[in-house]
């Protein structure tokens, strides 16, 4: 999870010389370009329409980011970001999957105190008044507006002209995003897959860890651990690989040798190569899924 923990680490990666501050700005620059073209569907990178929209909540209104294919219906999917939120790295992103034939939802999962973005250009996670800034609005969300969102974010996809309400719908989340991802698989059966990313806290011995909401999901799984995530709680992935077996749901559960962190391309431990591994696999899971 993101914490103080966590930035000890990125510091002692920098520190061992893998990116610069200089070589991070322009790493991050042409990796969000090369988010801007996804994959091809069908030999074909589809043309997409995009736009900032507003979803009326129970309690408030949330800001997102929606793009999708522009002929045709489509599988949906929820993104949840990291603890930096909503962000042009995350709407490259969400531009990317829907390239890949998917109406794409990128939420700001902290509309309820600030409007996105709330870490401006320049800000760092680093930063302890940043992170000051930051951790008591994620630690304001629990599994109840969990539980309001995700339903909202299904009943706005499945008003959408572009959404195929026949095919199963499919949620990715990053690091805090994570145990968002299972949650919003708990809470409706239109829910046919889960992407976990450097998820952190998705098996605790607290009576409200998303583990123990497997037996109300009916969704297969992608969870791809960071290294360092697992150094500190190893256990957390038998736990997660026995709770879905004892459900019979399919779950990917992997350790990736990669900093937690490693898969938005503006993060300071952004590594292509294995993100895009765990992009090709949630690729292969919501094809297989979202039926």
């Amino acid at each position: 999870m993101c914490d103080e923990h966590t930035e000890a680490d990125n510091a002692a990666q920098a520190r061992d010389g893998n990116v610069s501050r200089r070589g991070f700005a322009a790493l991050a620059g042409g990796a969000l370009a090369a988010c801007a073209s996804g994959p091809t569907v069908d030999g074909e990178t589809l043309a997409v329409s995009e736009r900032d929209v507003t979803i009326t909540m129970a309690d408030g209104v949330c800001d997102a980011h929606f793009v999708h294919p522009v002929r045709g219906k489509h599988p949906a999917v929820i993104v949840w970001p990291d603890i930096r939120g909503l962000r042009p790295a995350f709407r490259q992103m969400g531009k990317r999957l829907a390239e890949s034939g998917y109406a794409v939802l990128t939420v700001n999962q902290f509309y309820r105190a600030q409007k996105a973005p709330v870490v401006q250009a320049g800000e760092s996670f680093s930063d302890p008044a940043v992170r000051g800034r930051l951790m008591p609005m994620a630690q304001a969300l629990n599994a109840a507006t969990a539980a309001m969102d995700a339903t909202a974010f299904i009943g706005f996809l499945d008003a959408q002209a572009s959404v195929d309400t026949r095919r199963r719908i499919g949620t990715a989340g990053y690091c805090m995003g994570g145990p968002l991802v299972m949650r919003t698989a708990s809470v409706s059966e239109r829910i046919g897959a889960g992407a976990s990313f450097h998820g952190g806290g998705l098996a605790t011995d607290q009576p409200t860890s998303p583990h123990l909401l497997i037996p109300q999901m009916k969704a297969s799984f992608l969870i791809a651990v960071a290294q360092n995530d697992d150094a500190r709680t190893p256990q957390e992935k038998e736990t997660l690989r026995a709770a879905f077996a004892a459900q019979g749901l399919a779950a990917e559960i992997e350790v990736y040798p990669a900093q937690h962190g490693w898969c938005p391309p503006d993060s300071p431990v952004y590594d292509e190569a294995q993100a895009e591994r765990a992009w090709s696999r949630m690729l292969a899971l919501f094809a297989k899924a979202l039926v």
